[in-house]
C-alpha cells in the first residue's frame, strides 16, 4: 500500500503581493499613512503627492484627514517629482509616494535636477521595495538605493518593521534637504519593540550580539536576521545583528565599533541588489578605515533580473528567507 503523501497548499497569485509578515505574526495597518496624519496635525506645511497610488502607499488616510493638501498628479512621475519640488520651494514640506520602481527608474533626472541640485525639502517616500512583489522585473526596485546612493545630498532610509517607520516620518520631516525613504504598505509586520529600539536618523543600532556572526542589515532583512540569528542559536551559533535603517549617510562609527576587535564572520543581509547597496557600502568603510573582519559575504539580491511569481517561493529561491539566510550563514561558516 503506497503512503499517501501530504500536499502543501497551493499558493494563489495574491501570494505576489502578499505581506512580508508571517502567519501569526504582530503587524501594525498602515504605519506610514497614519503617522503622517498624526504629524500633519501640527504640521501645516506637510503635504501629501502622489501617482495615482494613494491606496497602495497608504497616503489615502492622509487624504481622507486633509483633503485640502493631497494632490492626485495621476500616471505621471516626472510631473509629480517636478510638482513636490516646486512645492517645497514655496516653503512647503512635500511627501510624494509611488512605487519605487516608478519613482527611481522614471523620475530619476527630475530627483536629481529638480529635487536635489537645489537640495530641496521633498520625502520621496516608495512602497514596494526590492523583491517586495512577485511581479517580474517591470515591478522589482532591487536597484533603488544604488540609484540613490549616487545622487549627492540625497539621505536614504530603509526601515524594518512598522516602529521603524512610525518613528522615521516625524524624522524625516525635520530633516532639512531630499530624503528617499522605502516603504513597507498595508499590514506592517512590528518586531523592533522587543528589542528597545528607538530610530534615530543617522544612526545604527546593535540589536543583539553574538560571537560568532555579526550580520549587518537594513529593511525588512533586519527582522530575517533577528529569525535567523533564533535559528542558529539552536546550533550553538552566536549571531550579532546591527541594524542600520539609514543607508546614506551611513553610521560609519556604529559599523566600524561592531567589526573592529571581534573575530568573527560579517554578512551584510539587504532586501537589494548586491551592486550599489548597503553591503559595499559596508565593505567600503571596513577597506578604507583598514578593519578586517574574519570573513565578510553579501546576503543580497543577485546581480539579475529576477523571477516572478508567489513572493515565499522567491525569498527562498534569493536566498532572503529566514530559512535560507540561516543556511547561507552556516556554509559560510564551514
Amino acid at each position: 500500500m503506497n503512503a499517501v503523501t501530504e500536499k502543501k497548499p497551493r499558493l494563489t497569485t495574491s501570494a505576489m503581493i502578499a505581506s512580508i509578515a508571517s502567519e501569526g505574526q504582530r503587524v501594525k495597518a498602515a504605519p506610514f499613512g497614519k503617522a503622517l496624519v498624526e504629524l500633519a496635525a501640527s504640521r501645516p506645511e506637510i503635504v501629501g503627492l502622489t501617482a495615482d497610488l494613494a491606496k497602495y502607499t497608504d497616503l489615502h488616510l492622509f487624504a481622507q484627514a486633509c483633503p485640502e493638501r493631497f494632490f492626485q498628479m495621476g500616471m505621471a512621475e516626472q510631473l509629480l517629482m517636478a510638482a513636490a519640488g516646486g512645492l517645497a520651494k514655496e516653503g512647503f514640506t512635500p511627501f510624494a509616494t509611488t512605487y519605487a520602481v516608478f519613482g527611481t527608474r522614471r523620475a530619476y533626472d527630475f530627483i536629481h535636477q529638480v529635487i536635489a541640485e537645489e537640495d530641496l525639502n521633498v520625502k520621496i517616500c516608495c512602497a514596494l521595495p526590492g523583491l517586495t512583489t512577485g511581479y517580474g522585473p517591470s515591478h522589482q526596485a532591487t536597484e533603488d538605493i544604488a540609484m540613490m546612493r549616487g545622487i549627492p545630498g540625497m539621505t536614504i532610509v530603509d526601515p524594518c518593521d512598522a516602529l521603524d517607520i512610525e518613528q522615521a516620518v516625524p524624522q524625516i520631516a525635520a530633516h532639512k534637504g531630499p530624503v528617499y525613504m522605502r516603504l513597507l504598505r498595508g499590514n506592517v509586520p512590528l518586531v523592533l519593540d522587543e528589542y528597545d529600539y528607538r530610530f534615530e536618523l543617522g544612526k545604527a543600532k546593535l540589536l543583539r550580539d553574538g560571537n560568532d556572526v555579526l550580520i549587518v542589515s537594513s529593511g525588512f532583512m533586519t527582522m530575517r536576521a533577528l529569525e535567523a540569528a533564533q535559528s542558529l542559536a539552536a546550533d550553538n551559533i552566536g549571531v550579532a545583528v546591527l541594524h542600520c535603517p539609514t543607508i546614506k549617510p551611513l553610521d560609519e562609527a556604529a559599523v566600524l565599533e561592531a567589526v573592529r576587535y571581534r573575530h568573527r564572520l560579517v554578512v551584510v543581509a539587504e532586501n537589494h541588489s548586491v551592486i550599489g547597496g548597503l553591503g559595499e557600502s559596508v565593505a567600503s568603510t571596513l577597506l578604507r578605515h583598514r578593519v578586517q573582519p574574519a570573513g565578510f559575504q553579501l546576503a543580497g539580491l543577485p546581480d539579475a533580473f529576477l523571477d516572478a511569481g508567489a513572493l515565499p517561493t522567491l525569498h527562498q529561491r534569493y536566498g532572503i528567507s529566514r530559512e535560507a539566510l540561516a543556511e547561507r550563514v552556516k556554509g559560510w561558516l564551514g
